[in-house]
């Protein structure tokens, strides 16, 4: 697992530990009641139904261990569920603000990390890619490469969820974007040369090094939000439904493995239709008078 969430379940246990220790008992004399008890009570303090279902997760597959090495005869966390979590519809860009970053031209920095930064956002904008896709790419394929840019054949081949590859075609203003970086990258490499994106000590450059640079672009493209990698992603997927309509292929390009992760834009594309009725269709307009 990622080490972001090994440390959340590591967490998890701990807060489990403090409220056993608590209530005075061992882990082997916890009931059901006990983990509703305490379910409530983190409910109480603020945890979400999402954090919540984690939380519970965790317990119940350290009360399965423990009962798979006899340390107990029942699961006390079996049947104990979170609160049901709501939704949030993903953040995303509008057409203006995405283009508005894109085109961002910086004259007062170092020529080489403004190829760069734009190449990122190109990549990110352009193909809907995951941040760990985009840190994983390397300039040309190999034994060890999680993914790559074919710039013959026009695709990013990326490693998703799962393990998973997939290509994703790269666009017109991206395949600019990239020519140009790879035309200055050189000036980066300094022992390992695989990586796509370097950093200015010539390593593979980092997810937070990405979001800190990309964050810093946006404010300075005069975007009125924070802007995130994923955010991005959400872009992406967003604009394209709106102009295709076609959700297979939006699934196919972001890879992902059932279809209703994908429906959520299309509650995002409902949203922007309703905008443009409220603005352009006469019958929308409702008198002040009313």
């Amino acid at each position: 697992m990622a080490p972001l969430t090994l440390e959340a379940y590591a967490r998890d246990l701990v807060c489990l530990d403090r409220l056993a220790g608590e209530a005075g008992l061992a882990l082997p004399q916890v009931q059901p009641h006990h983990v509703r008890r305490w379910s409530a009570t983190l409910h109480g303090e603020g945890r979400s139904g999402r954090t919540l279902a984690r939380v519970l997760s965790a317990w119940r597959g350290l009360f399965r261990w423990l009962g798979r090495q006899g340390g107990l005869t029942h699961n006390p966390v079996e049947g104990v569920r979170a609160p049901k979590a709501p939704k949030p519809l993903p953040k995303a860009l509008s057409v203006d603000q995405s283009m508005q970053l894109a085109d961002l031209q910086r004259t007062d920095t170092d020529p080489v990390l403004e190829a760069r930064d734009r190449c990122l956002v190109e990549l990110l904008y352009g193909c809907g890619l995951r941040i760990s896709e985009l840190v994983g790419l390397d300039v040309q394929a190999s034994g060890v490469a999680r993914g790559w840019i074919d710039l013959t054949a026009g695709e990013a081949q990326v490693l998703g969820k799962g393990g998973k590859r997939r290509s994703v075609p790269i666009g017109a203003a991206a395949q600019q974007a990239l020519a140009a970086w790879l035309v200055i990258r050189p000036g980066l490499v300094k022992q390992d040369a695989a990586p796509l994106f370097l950093g200015r000590r010539g390593t593979r450059l980092t997810a937070e090094q990405i979001r800190s640079r990309l964050k810093q672009r946006a404010i300075e493209a005069g975007v009125p939000t924070h802007v995130h990698p994923h955010m991005l992603r959400h872009s992406f997927a967003s604009h394209l439904l709106q102009s295709s309509g076609d959700l297979r292929a939006v699934q196919e390009l972001l890879g992902h493995a059932n279809i209703s992760t994908t429906q959520v834009y299309t509650k995002l594309d409902f949203q922007h239709l309703a905008k443009v009725y409220d603005a352009a269709h006469p019958r929308a307009k409702r008198s002040n008078n009313r």
